[in-house]
């Protein structure tokens, strides 16, 4: 999808038609745009071809797409969990290990990076109830498979703005919310995670529209994505407008939010509450 979204911007910029493209890596017009929407994989003598079309001649630009394009036909660690995950969070979970920051507001749960194994099993079976105990199991595994990648030799940073309805709501119970909240605590200690928490007295904000995620990744050319998520699908968003109204909401409510210096003290008295 990254490597998609990019190639049409590319095209895009030289002003030529996806049949023009298809005729040079001997494709039709629809292969190119399901090369573009990330719905088909990538050969890279075609990635190549197009480059050069498109007029891409600095070697390290090719070099990176090229690797982008390796990569996008190489089955992630999740591809033996295919069948309990969704295609399109399959997409998600490539996208995000590609990131180097991940900006995600949470209105209702914890997000998943920072979920300890109870609370997570507990959001799981909201949505699962009706699934076997091994396959609740399974997820739980691969939600707790995900986080690895902020203590990865390269970890992304997350920086995550949390509404106080998501932290003061006890899923899984009251000693499940407990650990969660210290897990919490320890979270912001982490030079490559940032928190942030807005509180019950700010009344309306920016973004009462709901949760989502802004990926952006290490090459600068490449377009951030919103990654929107519903109950039996998700948006995936990298036209301009779109982003920049997603980052400009973001950025609302990084002011709006309680300074990430302030996040542990508030999550205490969370605590306190919890076990008084």
């Amino acid at each position: 999808m990254l490597l998609g979204a990019h190639l049409r911007r590319l095209r895009e910029a030289q002003g030529i038609t996806r049949e023009t493209a298809g005729w040079e890596i001997r494709a039709s017009e629809s292969k190119i745009s399901r090369m573009e929407l990330g719905r088909v994989g990538f050969k890279v003598r075609d990635i190549e071809d197009l480059l050069t079309l498109y007029g891409v001649e600095d070697a390290k630009e090719r070099a990176e797409l090229l690797k982008l394009a390796k990569g996008a036909n190489t089955p992630g660690w999740w591809h033996h969990d295919g069948d309990i995950l969704p295609s399109w969070f399959q997409s998600y979970l490539g996208l995000e290990a590609a990131a180097s920051m991940i900006r995600t507001y949470e209105v209702q749960f914890i997000p998943g990076l920072l979920q300890t194994p109870d609370y997570a099993r507990a959001v799981i079976l909201l949505g699962h109830s009706h699934v076997p105990a091994h396959e609740i199991e399974r997820r739980v595994t691969l939600r707790m498979t995900r986080q690895k990648l902020l203590t990865s030799e390269e970890p992304p940073q997350l920086w995550a703005v949390i509404d106080e309805g998501a932290l003061r709501r006890p899923i899984g119970g009251v000693a499940v919310m407990c650990a969660q909240l210290e897990a919490l605590i320890a979270a912001t200690e982490r030079p490559n995670i940032r928190i942030q928490v807005i509180p019950f007295r700010f009344g309306g904000h920016a973004a009462a529209g709901g949760a989502f995620n802004i990926l952006r990744f290490p090459h600068q050319d490449l377009p951030d994505v919103v990654y929107v998520e519903q109950l039996t699908s998700a948006l995936y968003l990298d036209k301009r407008e779109d982003v920049e109204h997603y980052i400009g909401t973001m950025e609302r409510l990084c002011i709006q939010a309680e300074p990430p210096d302030e996040t542990p003290a508030i999550l205490d008295d969370i605590l306190r509450d919890f076990k008084s």
